[in-house]
């Protein structure tokens, strides 16, 4: 009985004057700047009986050489009646303190971890429980709460000391002790009573946050992310901005760390949607953010905007961004920005229209006339579509003057734009002068943008080399074509693509064809299939028709490979990849069934019908291919039926019009009728050879003079379009 009294006497003393030296410590002068960590604590650690005497002590201890650290230590223990572990955590926290970073480490490094990490953990455990409880047991724990947060604090500051050595996979594995302790003890959780001001809870918040850091710095990513993913899915009882900060930096890594990880595992946290790869993950960390700030939980940070911006144009879901920008509550950004981006939101999800109803209100008198961005983009979109050309003009027009005189990289963009909008607009010119009028200037207006920058700009060629094809100037628009895969270091399939149409309307078909091969040599397979269709089309110009069939078959083997190795975890990639793949299949299988009619092999021809039907049920060029059919088998009134029907799906198909027009010419239709086919179709494409044939023909057969004359002048049109007609368009 005296022996036990006199263990416990002992051990008061001991913790008196350890709670003692503590408070000597934190009363200490505190130093400034991130590693400073002198933690208050809301508890009082032992009674405060001559604080000036042990101040002054361990002053004199701490002030001491540090040659010998044992000396030191055993200094502290003698005269704070402090154990080992204890001592050298003090010891190494003044260190620390002072800056001597590496003989802090030293003097950490003589900790036991191993030996006092069962006591801490009984410790807490028991903590945990009393708090939770709120109830008192005769059961005293090994150690103290004081001496549980010194030594978790000891380690803390042995993984900022590695850290700042450079040793950062060793300091991440000293701090994920720190959690592993901590989280073993209390798997539920730290309780609410550990609040902000406690010191326990200051350490553990402080690892949490540090311990994906040191894994991020050291290069070890999957180490990063499970961290991020445990400080977000324990319970840490952090508080919401912590929660915010951490969430930021994990959706930031995933986006932009370059590696794959594998999917976490909510499926007790979630019911509805788990992420199967990064991006759906920073996806959802984003927009998880941007709901706390809508409900002001924490401080708008316009970044997270951003970043969520790039993920989710990069998966394709520019409709889903359109839909966050609409959901934001205004303040968070102003509305002339809030147009803008929603615009470029539909206009990457394809709704054209949309964008240019927003470009339009935003670019009116009550927002922002001289946009500059904004102008440039309503003159892309006006420019793409020739219905809105002469609009497109305008603004590009009005973006030239609010830029001129500042930047001639943005004046050559907005010329260009211009020329683009000029030469689409002149596929609309009734009279041949006012549409050579308008082509002259949209030449001039590409050559001058070329010019500005010393035709170093790809896109700019590439249109101007376009532009030069589509009025036949084909020698011009090899060399810019061919400028352009220079810049681009054939990088580009348009390019490879366009240089190809222009050889074959050279009719250099074999020069042709060997840039296909090339292209094909530096292009990924999964690119590969426009470049292989064009191929099949310049063996069909070759009359190479068994090698031609070859190449398609290969093209679709390629395709139904395609689709089986998109993965499930991409699945915005896949979606729009499928819609482009469905597509070029489309039109494989309409291309075969011509080849097969033209063959007359009739069966043939109808199961690639059939196959075209099975992937879309409405398509005017399945339609035409079909009434081909009929005409080729002389069922003249089923071909058109199938013309008309094609004509329904889509009124603006040329084939569909001059096919039309050619077989209700021999039904013996009406001329006026069959003229009005013909001139439908020269309007929407005044370079259709096969229309400026039947309507030469038409004139011919009306036997006058001046008919005569005009079917002259048609079958010459006919002629030199047919003999510089590309195996392709050109757009």
């Amino acid at each position: 009985m005296t022996r036990s009294r006199s263990e416990k006497g002992s051990r008061s003393r001991s913790s008196g004057s350890f709670g003692m030296i503590m408070n000597c410590l934190c009363s200490g002068e505190q130093l400034s700047g991130p590693d400073d960590l002198i933690f208050s604590d809301s508890e009082s650690l032992a009674t405060r009986d001559h604080k000036s005497e042990l101040s002054s002590r361990v002053a004199a201890v701490t002030n001491k050489s540090h040659t010998n650290i044992l000396e030191a230590e055993s200094s502290l223990r003698e005269t704070g009646g402090l154990n080992y572990e204890e001592a050298r955590a003090l010891l190494g926290r003044c260190e620390y303190r002072k800056g001597n970073i590496e003989l802090a480490l030293h003097v950490f490094e003589g900790i036991d971890i191993a030996a006092v990490a069962p006591k801490i953990k009984v410790t807490l455990a028991r903590a945990g429980e009393h708090r939770r409880r709120r109830s008192h047991s005769n059961d005293t724990p090994p150690m103290s709460i004081n001496a549980v947060s010194l030594l978790l604090e000891a380690i803390f500051l042995k993984a900022k000391s590695l850290q700042s050595l450079g040793r950062l996979e060793e300091a991440a594995r000293s701090c994920k002790v720190i959690l592993d302790t901590v989280e073993s003890s209390l798997p539920g959780g730290l309780p609410q009573s550990f609040g902000a001001d406690c010191k326990l809870h200051d350490i553990v918040s402080q690892s949490v946050e540090l311990l994906p850091e040191l894994w991020k710095f050291a290069d070890c990513q999957h180490e990063a992310i499970l961290s991020y993913r445990r400080s977000l899915l324990s319970h840490w009882n952090l508080d919401t901005q912590t929660i915010a900060k951490i969430q930021k930096e994990f959706a930031v890594f995933l986006l932009y760390c370059g590696d794959e990880a594998s999917p976490p595992n909510l499926r007790f946290q979630m019911d509805r949607f788990t992420p199967k790869s990064n991006l759906e993950e920073a996806i959802l960390l984003l927009m998880i953010l941007l709901r706390k700030f809508s409900l002001k939980r924490i401080e708008w940070d316009p970044s997270i905007l951003d970043h969520l911006s790039f993920a989710l144009s990069v998966s394709g879901n520019s409709r889903a961004l359109a839909t966050q920008f609409e959901e934001l509550l205004p303040g968070f950004i102003n509305r002339e920005d809030r147009f803008y981006r929603l615009a470029l939101c539909y206009y990457g999800a394809g709704e054209d229209s949309v964008a240019l109803n927003l470009l339009r209100k935003l670019l009116g008198n009550g927002m922002d006339p001289t946009c500059f961005p904004a102008l440039l983009m309503a003159s892309k979109i006006c420019g793409d579509n020739r219905s809105h050309a002469e609009e497109g003009v305008s603004f590009a027009l009005r973006s030239l003057e609010s830029v001129d005189g500042k930047c001639d990289k943005l004046k050559s963009t907005a010329t260009c734009l211009l020329g683009i909008s000029l030469s689409a607009h002149s596929k609309s010119a009734v009279a041949d002068s006012e549409r050579v009028t308008r082509q002259t200037k949209a030449l001039e207006a590409l050559k001058t943008a070329g010019q500005m920058t010393a035709m170093s700009d790809p896109i700019i060629l590439y249109h101007l080399s376009l532009e030069y094809a589509e009025q036949r100037n084909l020698d011009a628009a090899v060399d810019c074509a061919k400028k352009m895969l220079n810049l681009e270091a054939g990088s580009n399939v348009k390019g490879w693509l366009l240089l190809t149409r222009i050889l074959s309307a050279q009719r250099l078909f074999v020069d042709a064809e060997t840039i296909i091969d090339g292209a094909l040599d530096q292009t990924g397979k999964w690119d590969q299939g426009e470049l292989l269709r064009t191929k099949a089309k310049l063996q069909l110009a070759e009359g190479q028709i068994k090698r031609a069939i070859e190449t398609y078959t290969q093209l679709l083997a390629l395709l139904q490979v395609q689709k089986k190795s998109l993965g499930y975890g991409k699945r915005s990639f896949k979606s729009t990849r499928r819609h482009f793949d469905r597509n070029l299949e489309l039109e494989i299988w309409h291309d075969l069934a011509h080849v097969y009619i033209n063959l007359s092999q009739w069966s043939d021809a109808e199961i690639c019908l059939f196959k075209s039907k099975a992937i879309r049920t409405y398509s005017a060029t399945r339609c035409h291919a079909t009434g081909v059919l009929y005409e080729k088998k002389g069922l003249y009134k089923e071909a058109v039926k199938a013309f008309q029907e094609a004509l329904t799906i889509d009124p603006s198909h040329i084939p569909s019009l001059v096919s039309n027009a050619v077989v209700l010419n021999r039904l013996g239709n009406s001329e006026v009728v069959v003229k009005s086919f013909l001139m439908n179709a020269l309007s929407l494409d005044r370079m259709n050879h096969s229309a400026w044939y039947n309507l030469g023909l038409l004139y011919k057969s009306q036997g006058t003079l001046s008919s005569l004359s005009e079917a002259a002048e048609c079958f010459e049109a006919a002629v030199f379009l047919e003999e510089s007609a590309p195996v392709e368009p050109f757009r």
